[in-house]
């Protein structure tokens, strides 16, 4: 079990990791909301500082869209043959998927979404991740 950590008012918290297509706990972590520019969330993602959102549950959503509309801003690599290409393409989509994963929520021990006006998810979470025992934090995306 994988676990982050992270300081937020001066206080070291962690919670347990959790990710579909198994990839690492972030290294990097730093506390966002509604304050926070697009740009600025972006810049950070890029660089591998995974965001963790105490926000509006909307505002994350509209954030995760600006963080997309920026990365659809660079055109897709072309190589010199099929191959090449496709090789590229997989690659662009794999960088987007990984920026995009960064923008992390916290699920608290009974799966619920402390965020404001965030759904009801804690019978999704305990149906993909079983029951919950402890805090666990997961890609908005």
């Amino acid at each position: 079990m994988s676990t982050i950590h992270w300081t937020e008012a001066h206080t070291v918290r962690s919670a347990r990791w959790h990710s579909e297509n198994a990839s690492p706990p972030p290294r990097r972590i730093t506390v966002a909301d509604d304050r926070m520019k697009a740009y600025t969330a972006y810049r950070l993602a890029c660089e591998g500082t995974a965001l963790l959102w105490r926000g509006d549950f909307h505002n994350a959503r509209q954030l995760l869209r600006a963080m997309s509309r920026r990365m659809d801003r660079k055109p897709l690599p072309s190589g010199n043959n099929a191959q090449e290409t496709f090789r590229l393409h997989r690659r662009a989509r794999g960088d987007r998927a990984r920026v995009l994963g960064r923008l992390v929520v916290l699920l608290d021990d009974t799966h619920a979404l402390g965020l404001r006006r965030a759904p009801d998810v804690r019978q999704a979470c305990t149906e993909a991740y079983g029951p919950p025992h402890e805090p666990t934090a997961v890609s908005l995306n």
